[in-house]
Parts: structure tokens; sequence; C-alpha cells
């Protein structure tokens, strides 16, 4: 028996359409996230009950148009005309309108039709826009379209059972939306593009596709149509485009002209709003949010608020981790008695390794659970708005501030968030300087380093703000470097900045917490593995060699030491400091003298490239006390304030003071020690970019750190 076809359905709209909300609520906890094949812009898909079908929905990347200029506008485009690999085209497509925006969200519809594709309009957010005065005839919107138009709202499950209903119909009856009329020159631009396609052996498109061509300024669709990679498209675009400007037509306006005249008399009393328009509550909080200083200012206030409360509140939480971990080893030590490599691999490398990648969830799910609530209420928009002035200087804009806020929580995804930059140049810049901004992996440096050196000497205080100080470091330094790439490499241009602006809204929890689920469970996948190898890797690296003679020596040296714990301590020090990774780092210690690192900081420098993080494991096993302290641990802190140089010129000195704290921090701020981000970066851009991006961020890193230690000890003494 034949296994029945997938019915499909795809989810597009504007940003702020509350797409996101509508997809979270018809497919609930049956989703999958991946990649699409071949790109790495994000897919989300689910399973929809939909009227009694099982339909597989398929949340499309938020657009404005289908212009393919960005990745995510391509993957939305490729995917609806059914040319991206291993993908069909949909059965339906519902497209997410604002109900209070419908005049603008039906150009993306518009251009959808254009496609051929049966279609449902989701009237969404519809109790807002009539709380707003503005009211949609839905009925005869619909019987203008041609197509269902269902009053939804996704927030309160309104309109589900009628969106079942309408997608159901236009599923079985091909419900088209009306087209734009097209004048004359546009077909025959169109015919004299598909003619030069087809001269040059380019594969035969459809008239909607060879409008993106046309249209377009810079559109991916003529390289996936197969043009020849050697020749020139453009005298071809410019005859074709010429018949449009013989016609009195502009090519690169002609669309949203003719679209919206289209647009504009579908609509014709289809929607009314208030006679009196009043100021909105959004408008008049935006007097102050946005406001050229008192915005800037709460803005630093609230991230200050943020960075201190990821301090304080994942404390307690760590610590119950940390806890569990440890009496995990306790329990499973005594299995392997009787093989000491194996349980030295077991204990210290396999759960000290799972347990080093779970002690950092409070951190993760507290900073995310922070951005969502930023996005949902409204207030990342505005945080763009701001950021746009200060990066305008720098060749960059305020589209920028998404993929580098991302970033503070994990690289990855601010360097997939770059996607939505259509500039190439613009991306590129952005992909290189986002992981620059201080990620979650960076916190157990900073938390065992300020409260093993900065909280002892100065207070709770003044540690919170060593570490909300931290977390600019990056951005300060982002943001030159930027201007730097832009004028001497890549030679950017200025670009203009458009951002809508939502309403505040109250959040929803149930998404706030969902996305925290679904990034805690990205982080456990992705960097968990990583975490655990290189936990793994560093053990054999710190484990190996091991001759007896060691052992011999060492017991040979304190027989008269009637301690057998303090021996044994001794013994393992004394195999550490032959180990593979021991001299590694005695090797690169003379290029990390300047910034008061000795051998064992160096060892945790080299250990930590594949994840930052790793540094703390590192050093928790450098000194004897095992793999799974995280940066609360208070024997691993102790350790490092208990360490002193036994040679060289500062012989009896402290290892660790607060100028070498801060260099350490400074260094992890800046470099690039994080191996999956440089593979994500070489996915995004290609591996020279990604070289370039590991070489300059670990040179910046050394300054800063040189500069740190030096300059700290000047000031603040030994």
């Amino acid at each position: 028996m034949d296994k029945p076809r997938t019915i499909r359905v795809a989810l597009i709209g504007n940003p702020n359409t509350g797409k996101t909300t509508l997809f979270n609520r018809l497919t609930g906890s049956r989703q999958k996230i991946g990649n699409y094949p071949g790109v790495t812009v994000e897919k989300k898909s689910g399973t929809w009950e939909c009227g009694g079908r099982s339909i597989t929905l398929v949340d499309l990347p938020g657009a404005y148009s289908l212009a393919a200029a960005s990745p995510d506008e391509r993957v939305a485009f490729d995917f609806l005309t059914g040319h991206l690999e291993g993908e069909g085209k949909p059965d339906a497509v519902v497209c997410v309108v604002d109900a209070s925006n419908v005049v603008r969200n039906l150009f993306l519809a518009s251009q959808v039709a254009d496609l051929g594709l049966p279609l449902v309009i989701a009237l969404n957010m519809s109790d807002a826009a009539e709380k707003a005065g503005i009211h949609v005839d839905a009925a005869l919107l619909s019987r203008r379209l041609g197509v269902p138009v269902v009053r939804t709202v996704a927030t309160k499950g309104e309109g589900m059972p009628a969106l079942e209903k309408a997608v159901g119909h236009a599923i079985d009856d091909r419900a088209l939306m009306a087209q734009v009329p097209w004048p004359e020159p546009v077909h025959r631009a169109v015919k004299y593009l598909a003619a030069g396609l087809e001269k040059e052996g380019a594969q035969i498109l459809a008239p909607g596709e060879l409008r993106r061509i046309l249209f377009d300024r810079c559109s991916a669709v003529l390289e996936r149509a197969g043009w020849p990679a050697g020749a020139d498209p453009e005298p071809l675009l410019s005859a074709s485009r010429d018949i449009l400007t013989a016609a009195g037509w502009h090519a690169l306006s002609a669309e949203a002209l003719l679209r919206y005249e289209h647009i504009g008399h579908l609509t014709a009393d289809v929607v009314k709003f208030p006679e009196k328009r009043t100021r909105t509550w959004t408008e008049r909080i935006d007097t102050v949010l946005t406001h050229r200083v008192w915005g800037l200012v709460i803005f630093v206030a609230l991230m200050f608020l943020v960075f201190q409360s990821i301090y304080t509140w994942a404390g307690p939480f760590m610590d119950a981790i940390d806890g569990v971990v440890g009496r995990v080893q306790g329990i499973v030590a005594p299995w392997f008695a009787a093989w000491p490599t194996l349980q030295s691999l077991v204990v210290d490398g396999v759960v000290g390794g799972v347990g080093g990648v779970l002690v950092f969830l409070p951190q993760i799910l507290i900073l995310f659970f922070f951005i969502a609530l930023l996005e949902d209420s409204g207030y990342m928009a505005r945080g763009a708005f701001l950021m746009d002035k200060m990066f305008g200087w720098c060749g960059l804009n305020g589209k920028s501030f998404v993929p580098m806020l991302s970033s503070y929580a994990c690289a990855i995804p601010g360097v997939l968030a770059t996607r939505t930059i259509e500039d190439p140049r613009a991306r590129l810049t952005t992909i290189l300087v986002s992981p620059l901004m201080s990620c979650s992996a960076r916190l157990p440096v900073y938390v065992l380093m300020i409260g093993a050196f900065i909280e002892p000497a100065y207070g709770a205080i003044a540690a919170g703000l060593v570490l909300f100080a931290m977390h600019f470091v990056g951005l300060a330094v982002a943001v030159p470097v930027a201007w730097a790439v832009n004028k001497f490499v890549l030679h950017t241009r200025p670009q203009p900045f458009l951002l809508e602006m939502p309403p505040y809204r109250l959040p929803r929890w149930r998404d706030i917490f969902w996305r925290m689920w679904e990034r805690a469970r990205e982080f456990l996948v992705r960097a968990g593995t990583v975490i655990v190898a290189v936990t793994i890797i560093i053990w054999a690296l710190v484990y190996f060699p091991r001759p007896d003679s060691v052992r011999e020596r060492t017991l040979s040296e304190l027989s008269v030491l009637n301690d057998p714990e303090a021996v044994e301590t001794a013994v393992n020090a004394a195999y550490l400091e032959q180990s593979y990774l021991a001299r590694a780092g005695r090797a690169l210690q003379p290029i990390f003298a300047p910034a008061g690192f000795d051998w064992k900081i160096t060892v945790g420098v080299l250990a930590s490239f594949p994840a930052r993080e790793v540094i703390v494991a590192t050093l928790g096993t450098i000194y004897g006390i095992g793999g799974e302290v995280d940066g609360e641990s208070g024997d691993l802190r102790s350790a490092l304030t208990r360490e002193f140089w036994t040679d060289g010129p500062r012989a009896g000195h402290p290892v660790f003071t607060v100028p070498v704290a801060l260099a350490i921090m400074v260094f992890f701020a800046l470099c690039l020690q994080c191996g999956a981000t440089v593979a994500v970066m070489a996915k995004e851009a290609n591996w020279g970019w990604a070289v370039f991006g590991f070489v300059y961020m670990t040179a910046l890193a050394w300054v800063g750190a040189v500069l740190t230690y030096q300059l700290g000890t000047r000031w603040l003494g030994t």
C-alpha cells in the first residue's frame, strides 16, 4: 500500500505580525527545528491537526517581500516555488497579515499570489486593531481577493477553527488570490527575459519568477535559474528593463506602484480608520524610550539590570547542579576502582564534562528569558533604533543590532541572524564583529575571576559593575573594528535603516518559556557535545603520558609524609607537570608572559579553543580539583589564590592578582575561542573570512590582555 502524500502548508508574513505565535498555537510541541538543505537559515516545521488531516506546517522566515535579496528571502522564495533541495511546492500558503496594517501586509500576499499558490489570509491581531478603532470587513475583503480571509487572535487562540476550515478549502478548491493586472510593457519585458534565458541555456522559469528578475535590483533567482557563471547578465537585464522605461515606468519602482495601486482598489471601503486619531500609548511611551538621551540612559540601565540578574540569580542553581554532579561522581568512582585510568576518564572526563555543560544552563536560561521578554514586549525594536545612531558612523545600521544582541547569548545564532541583512558586505562585517559580543560561554570565566579576586577585594557592587563592563568590552571594540573593515577592507556603502516599530504588548509567558526551552535544547545539542568531547580530550592531554617512574620518584621524595591523600595529590601534580598539555603550555608561555599568564593559564587558553568555557574545567583539572568544577567552585577559587610563581623574577609572588584576573577576562572577552562559531562563520561566509576572524580576534585579545595587565599593575599594584 502506498504511503499517503504529506500535505504541506507554508506560513509566511511580515515581521511583527504574530506569525511565530500562530505557528506555536497551531503546532504546539510537535515541532522540529533544523536548517534548510545547503543553507544555514533556520527551518521550523510542525504537525498541525487540521480538520481531520495531519498537515506539515512550515514556518518561513519573516519577510517584507519576495525580492530574494537576503538569504531569508531567498529561502522563502525558493520554498514557495519548489526549487529548494529536497522540498516541493507547498499545497497552500497561509499569509499572516497584521489587521492594523492590511494594505502594506497584502503586498507580500500579492507576491505569493503571483506564484499561483492557493492562499489563505489570516487577519491576525484583530483585537488590537479594533481596540485602536480600525475595522476590517473580512467578508468583503475575502470576496475582493477571491481567497478566504479569517479573523484571528493567535495569542488567545481565537479563529483557529475557522482557519482550519479555510485552509482545507484552499487545498481542495485551489483558492487563488486575484493577481495584479500587469500592463503590456511588463508582459513584453518578461517575454524578452525568457527568450534571453533560453538562449543562454538557463532553466525555463514561470512568469512570476521572471518578474522577480525584472523588478529586483540583485535577484538571486537568476543564479538559481542556471545562468552561465562566466556570462554577464547585465545586457539582458538592461534591455528588458528598457522596455519598461520606454513605456514610462522605472523598473525598480514599477512593482511597488502597480501592486499598491491594485491593493488599493481591492481594499477600498474594506478598512475603516477612526475619524479622530489620538496618540496611542505606544507613541507616548516612545517619546521617552526612543529619546536620544533618556532612551540611551534607560537602555544602558536595562542592560545592566539584565547582566546583574544573570550574575546573582544563576548562582544558587549552579551550586545545586554542581552538588548533584559531585554526588554522581562519588557514586560512579567506586565502580571503576580496579581500573584507575578508566575511572579517571569516566569521573573526570565524561561525568565532569556533562556537568560542565549542565552548569551553564541557569545563565543561558536567564539570558534568553530577558531576550524573549524584550522581543515580545516590543522593546527590542527600540533598542535597534537607538543603536542605529551608534552604528551609523562605522558603516553599519540598526539591522546589525539584532545579530549582535543575539551573540550575547551565543555567537552561533548571532552569526545566523545576519542573513536578514540585504547588503552582502554589511552582512560580512556583522559576521566578523558579532563574535566580539560577550556570549554566555564567557560568563563562567567572568564569574570565576570576579568571585575569586574582584568581589573579595572590592565588594559585591564592584563585582556587578565589572561583570556589566566586561559585557561591553567587545561592543566597544566591535564598533571601531567594523569601521576599519568597512573603510579599508570591504568599502561598504552606507545603508538606509528601515525599521517597523511594533506596538508595545504584554509578553505571552507561554511563548517566552517555550523559546527558553528551544534555546536551551539548542545549546545542549550544539555546544554540549563539543564541551563534553573537549573535556575528554583535555583529560587525555593532561593524563598522558603516565610513566611509572614519575610515581616512584614522587613517592620516594614524600616517603616521610604520613597523609595518603596529600601524597596522591602530589603524585597527580607531578604527572600533570610533565603531561602533553603542560609541555605545550610551557612552550608558548613566553608569548603570554607580558599579560601575566603562567604556563597553567596558557594551557587553559590552548585548551579552550573549541569552547571558551572549557578553561574553567581545564583549570580544575590542572589544579587537581577535577574537571567538573564551574565558575562558582570555592575549591578552584581557593586553589587560584594559593598559586605562586616558583621561578623567574616573580618567584614567590602570587600568580593570580587583580590585574591578572582582569587581563584573563579581557582576553576571553575578545578572543574567538569557539570552534563551533568558526565553523558557522565559514559556512556563512567562507573559510578565508573565518580564519581572518580568528586571527584578528586573537591578536586583539592578546593586545587587550597585555595592556590590561601592564596598566593594571601600574595603577593597582601587584
